[in-house]
């Protein structure tokens, strides 16, 4: 609480005068895969044009001394909610500069959600400029409770005016991983966060010492792998398979076209053929037909005469009777 204190001062002070001690640099988050946002005290933060909105929010928390299945100790009760949005945060909210400090706002905010608790400005954390469109710069304020204590919030918080409407309700941040290295905070850090609140609690987390550096960075790659999907190598064999029996199919649609084409030109060539020799039958059937024709023309016309001079000597045979 000391340490969180100092911080909060130093942090307060910002810019100092001409011969005075510098200031270390502000601290950093420096966990792997967590982009990083860029600090500010809250002396340059207030100093900020008017263009710029004001965000606070705070992070309530207790010493747990329990232990989760009688062997995982808990350490800390820190408390989030759940917003209308389905997306976790801190309580707060934004705070109109014209009309109200810092302090007075987050209260004014903390008090419609929680209803039972007031922040200082002892209890300043930190200040950072957030990525994106808006121009904001997020406060951060962290107070720690007893037990007791934070178990009174989370009752009154039921009773609250914005319960059941801006939030939904509040939920204790579970700091341990279990065996399987993703039971826990890993599991916990995969959900979704409204703007800077996974920044603002992992930052919290690691300036607080309330978690080692190194299992932040151990939650938060677990976490990256649970975001990326299995590759599954049975739908990459049967992929391939399918790939294959589509080209065997095309191959043979293709062998099968080429067939169909020669058929084709066969019975055309067939056809073709049958014409032709059919026209030559027809043209030898009107031959043979043509040369017939002449004999029997030849033989009516002898038979005609024969029938005239049959006929011419007919009436000579009676007359010489």
């Amino acid at each position: 609480m000391a340490a969180m204190g100092a911080l909060g001062a130093m942090a307060a002070m910002g810019a100092l005068p001409a011969g005075a001690a510098v200031l270390p640099p502000l601290p950093t988050l420096g966990v792997p895969g967590v982009p990083e946002l860029k600090p500010l005290t809250r002396y340059d933060a207030m100093r900020l044009g008017p263009g710029w909105s004001h965000s606070c929010h705070a992070m309530l928390y207790a010493p747990n001394p329990g232990m989760l299945f009688g062997r995982i100790p808990l350490r800390y009760a820190v408390l989030m909610q759940m917003r209308f949005d389905g997306l976790l945060g801190f309580p707060g909210g934004f705070v109109d500069r014209r009309y109200w400090s810092l302090e007075d706002g987050l209260n004014r905010v903390l008090g419609l959600g929680l209803g039972c608790v007031r922040l200082t400005e002892a209890d300043y954390l930190c200040s950072h400029l957030t990525e994106g469109p808006h121009r904001v710069v997020a406060h951060f304020y962290a107070r720690q409770l007893t037990l007791e204590e934070l178990h009174t919030i989370e009752i009154s918080a039921v009773h609250s005016r914005d319960h059941g409407l801006e939030v939904m309700g509040m939920v204790r941040v579970p700091l341990y991983t279990q065996k399987d290295r993703m039971g826990g905070l890993p599991n916990f850090l995969a959900n979704s966060f409204v703007g800077t609140a996974k920044f603002q609690l992992l930052f919290a987390l690691k300036i607080l010492n309330m978690v080692p550096e190194e299992k932040l960075a151990e939650a938060v790659a677990a976490t990256q792998k649970l975001k990326k999907p299995p590759i599954d190598h049975t739908a990459g064999a049967m992929g391939n398979l399918g790939a294959k029996s589509a080209n065997e199919l095309m191959a043979h649609a293709k062998t099968g076209s080429e067939l169909d084409q020669a058929e084709n030109q066969a019975v055309v060539q067939a056809m073709a053929e049958s014409a032709e020799q059919v026209l030559v039958g027809l043209e030898s059937q009107a031959v043979a037909e043509q040369l017939v024709a002449v004999p029997v023309a030849e033989a009516l016309e002898q038979a005609v005469v024969l029938g005239a001079d049959a006929v011419m000597q007919q009436p000579v045979a009676e007359a010489m009777e």
